[in-house]
């Protein structure tokens, strides 16, 4: 039997199940899913449903990430809620994909992990699976693991095996929707052309998730907890002296400006710090920087592409202003101008909740 897999929360409970009611079937686990976006959360998942089926003991393929081809797929029915017209097109194209996977396998059933998901329709996917089977003659075998506290016991495996728990299904557009109903930012989007590694973000969790693999791998116990902290992100960040002569800048992560928008000038200097006379900010020079972090930039572009990690970042903030709770903007910068400035800073702090590895 060919199962479609989605994720790891949904597939390592249903395929004990599977195992359990099928024993003479033998499973093989494929993951086809160009709708998750982006890709690092696609690359997370799959890491996840890989240890997963490693544990269980089945084969998993992957299917091609066509996630442009899935996006013309659904064109038109971008603001469709979930559940909805553009979730079916979704299951069409996994389905006719899989199906044919498992043609081509030698396959006579298939099944997918999405019966067990909370947010899918079971009756969607059946009358998706009838449909693939009057077609393709390949069973769609539609079992209903949710009833019967299968909910509670999904939930109990999933917390047992320290599986990725995801909070959205993986369709941008239904992520979109779903951060807007919270009122929660976006933060999924955002992926600095510094490749940074950001607090709380999917690149976070994919490196945290690779390293307890290797924990695993050599037999060392560990936990995965949750931690919650002020998060920050950056939308926008601009040095304008004069009228339109923009200056090679960079503020330091968890800068601030409550206006987004600060005009003055540089007032005084003291202990290489040089003090704005707006909304506290602070002004230090690329050579400053270079000495506190210890570190060799040659100009702002480089420190911009390459910045050191958000810890080292960090340090040197509380160097700079002698505390761990420190909002304030602190811009470096090549030469510290002496002219009228103008600053724009668009930046988020928020709280929020992320996962930590610790070793026991």
């Amino acid at each position: 039997m060919l199962v479609h897999i989605c994720c790891s929360v949904d597939s390592h409970f249903f395929l004990e199940k599977l195992q359990k009611d099928y024993p003479e079937e033998k499973l093989t686990g494929f993951f086809y899913d160009p709708n998750i976006h982006p890709y690092s959360e696609y690359q997370l998942r799959l890491l996840d449903v890989q240890r997963s089926c490693k544990k269980l003991g089945i084969e998993v393929l992957e299917g091609e990430y066509d996630f442009e081809a899935w996006m013309q797929a659904v064109r038109g029915l971008e603001n469709e809620p979930e559940k909805g017209a553009r979730c079916e097109v979704c299951f069409d194209k996994r389905f006719d994909v899989s199906a044919n996977k498992a043609l081509e396998l030698g396959e006579k059933k298939i099944t997918t992990t999405l019966l067990v998901s909370p947010l899918k329709s079971q009756e969607q996917l059946k009358r998706v699976g009838d449909l693939f089977y009057e077609k393709h003659g390949v069973e769609f075998v539609a079992v209903d693991y949710r009833s019967g506290g299968g909910t509670q016991d999904q939930s109990r495996v999933t917390k047992e095996e320290q599986l990725y728990r995801q909070d959205y299904c993986g369709c941008v557009y239904g992520l979109t929707m779903q951060r807007d109903q919270q009122e929660r930012l976006m933060d999924e989007m955002f992926s600095p052309i510094s490749n940074q590694i950001l607090p709380a973000s999917i690149e976070e969790r994919l490196k945290m998730y690779k390293k307890r693999m290797e924990l695993e791998d050599a037999g060392i116990e560990y936990k995965i907890i949750k931690q919650k902290f002020l998060n920050y992100r950056q939308l926008n960040f601009k040095v304008t002296e004069g009228k339109n002569k923009t200056l090679s800048a960079y503020a330091l992560s968890y800068s601030t400006l409550p206006r987004k928008k600060a005009q003055g000038k540089v007032e005084f200097e003291a202990q290489n710090i040089h003090y704005f006379n707006r909304e506290e900010i602070k002004f230090i020079s690329l050579d400053y920087f270079n000495t506190l972090a210890k570190t060799q930039y040659k100009n702002i572009n480089e420190l911009i592409f390459n910045p050191p990690s958000l810890n080292d970042e960090l340090k040197i903030r509380e160097l700079l202003a002698g505390s761990d709770y420190d909002l304030t903007p602190v811009i470096v910068i090549n030469e510290i101008p002496q002219s009228k400035l103008e600053i724009t800073l668009d930046a988020k702090t928020y709280e929020d909740v992320k996962e930590k590895l610790i070793i026991l």
